[in-house]
């Protein structure tokens, strides 16, 4: 019989797991995407949400308190959720660490509890829960679990085999409930990732080691960047390694080139001088201490100087944020101020021009956390700051970062396209409040039908529409419009399934990976078929979809 009681160590042991299980079927989870198209990301978004908090796990050293890891589990996931499925997965977190956070050790009725306010907690983040989907999945982890305590369990190994058996059957079911995902033939794949996690829970419970590699799961994870913040430098050799050899013996001409080799086999950014009884020598390197116990064989040395390079330039990225932070707080804050979350760069530059202070990069391919969007916000001089998220899978971490900013407000304009963002910063009017330029932004947006073209990965069934591996698919606000082998005549059906009598204007903007005339050829026909309608085209350079079109 195992231990009945799950105490600090145990709990931060078991959600490092967590994190590592779910890291190792990331890519896996990630093609259980209903749409087959090649930018499914809920592993992807899952994954950077729980390395957040797993970072901060793992600062704690080898004998965390209760709270302590409890307080890293719930801020470290907060501020790293990404999507939907990231931030639904961080109130997870934050409702189950609320309840255990008190507690000397978790037994299997606070355990059960905790689950219990864990779900009650991401029900509440999500302001239509439908089922079928992660949120379901962790019900019935819920439910198991009261069953199971109702029942007289109390041997921990029993409850959490019994609980993730239960988790199984649950996402097995979800196909029977979301009839999008019978049809395309696989289960939810937010609850999929939740599965995962409680998989490696229940592991390192059974005494399975785990190594959690942070630094490799950051190399090969997804993330957003903001336009203007300072660029991380890759210095391949972190110490600045310099001396003064005082020599024994004058070098011979063997040994100078010996050294020399060697210095460089350690390194690079080499000088190595010698002049009569001394030598000169400063090197790069990742190990000073080679570059000084080979010298040590020519004779003594002096003048030893190392530096850390790497931490030096943190620093002055540091002390270059301050500066930036100390000039915006000496500026009197401008009333409104706008953050777009854009993809390309035409989209980016598009919002540029129309007076947005602030670009996250990002989007489908690349979700920004919540901790991007508060670093954005912080960025903006303005008391009032609207953030277009520009995607769907984004609004909830923008929600999540308007609760958490306190000296300005976050008005989140729930943008769901490119298109939508555009149209709702053109519809910004200085003159008015900021109430009546959100109910402006969010009345505009409404009229502004979107599509996107973009390709298969795999096989699947759709809306009764067979869609092969490569197949160009058009998709609308409301799901798939077309599928075919040619791209021009998919986009076109794309766009007809968009206009209606009303329409006034359509906007096309191309990708990165259309040809410039091919793109022109395209906007002519769409001018000549639709003579009633303005036709706007421009490049957008956004990665992966070819086009992303709008009709208003």
């Amino acid at each position: 019989m195992g231990l009945q009681q799950i105490d600090a160590k145990m709990l931060a042991k078991m959600f490092l797991a967590g994190a590592k299980n779910l890291e190792n079927k990331k890519e896996w989870i990630n093609e259980l995407n209903v749409f087959p198209v090649p930018d499914g990301d809920t592993g992807t978004n899952m994954t950077m949400t729980i390395m957040a908090a797993a970072k901060e796990v793992m600062a704690l050293g080898d004998n965390p308190g209760m709270e302590a890891v409890c307080k890293a589990i719930s801020g470290g996931s907060l501020r790293g959720a990404r999507g939907n499925s990231g931030v639904i997965l961080s109130q997870i977190f934050r409702g189950f660490t609320k309840r255990i956070k008190g507690e000397e050790a978790v037994t299997v009725p606070i355990m059960a509890e905790a689950f219990e306010k864990a779900v009650e907690t991401a029900y509440k983040a999500v302001m239509k829960p439908k089922e079928g989907t992660i949120l379901t999945v962790a019900r019935g982890i819920a439910e198991k679990g009261r069953e199971l305590v109702d029942e007289g369990v109390e041997d921990m190994e029993t409850y959490l085999g019994t609980v993730i058996g239960h988790a199984k059957y649950v996402l097995s079911q979800t196909p029977e409930m979301l009839p999008v995902l019978k049809q395309a033939g696989v289960v939810d794949s937010g609850g999929q990732g939740l599965v995962e996690v409680i998989t490696g829970f229940y592991d390192a419970y059974l005494g399975k080691e785990v190594t959690l590699d942070l630094e490799g799961m950051e190399s090969r994870g997804t993330g957003a960047s903001s336009r203007g913040a300072q660029e991380a430098v890759d210095i391949k050799f972190g110490y600045c390694t310099e001396f003064i050899i005082l020599l024994g013996k004058l070098f011979n001409v063997k040994q100078e080139i010996d050294f020399k080799k060697y210095l460089e086999s350690i390194g690079d950014s080499i000088v190595c001088v010698a002049e009569d009884d001394i030598v000169k020598v400063h090197v790069h390197t990742n190990d000073p201490g080679m570059a000084i116990q080979k010298a040590l064989m020519y004779g003594e040395l002096s003048n030893l100087k190392i530096d850390n390079m790497r931490l030096e330039h943190q620093e002055k990225l540091f002390a270059a944020e301050q500066k930036q932070k100390e000039e915006r707080r000496a500026e009197p804050p401008k009333d409104f101020g706008f953050i777009a979350v854009s993809a390309g760069q035409g989209m980016s530059e598009i919002f540029k021009s129309l007076g947005v202070d602030y670009i996250i990069e990002g989007g489908q391919t690349m979700n920004p956390s919540t901790a991007d969007i508060l670093d954005a916000v912080e960025k903006v001089n303005a008391r009032t700051v609207f953030l277009l998220p520009n995607n769907k899978n984004i609004i909830l971490a923008a929600n999540q970062a308007a609760e958490l900013v306190t000296e300005k407000d976050l008005l989140v304009i729930p943008t769901k396209t490119i298109p939508q963002g555009i149209t709702a910063v053109i519809n910004f009017v200085p003159e008015l409040s900021a109430d009546e330029n959100e109910g402006n932004m969010l009345r505009e947006i409404g009229t502004v039908s979107t599509g996107e073209v973009t390709y298969a990965v795999r096989d699947t069934v759709i809306d009764d529409m067979e869609i092969k591996k490569d197949d160009f698919m058009g998709i609308g606000d409301k799901g798939l419009i077309a599928v075919g082998a040619a791209l021009e005549q998919v986009a076109l059906e794309t766009i007809e399934g968009l206009v209606t009598e009303d329409a006034e204007l359509i906007s096309i903007y191309y990708g990165e990976d259309v040809k410039p005339e091919d793109a022109e050829a395209f906007g002519t026909r769409i001018a000549e078929k639709y003579a009633d309608c303005d036709v706007e085209l421009q490049y957008g350079g956004q990665p992966i979809y070819y086009y992303v079109m709008s009709v208003e």
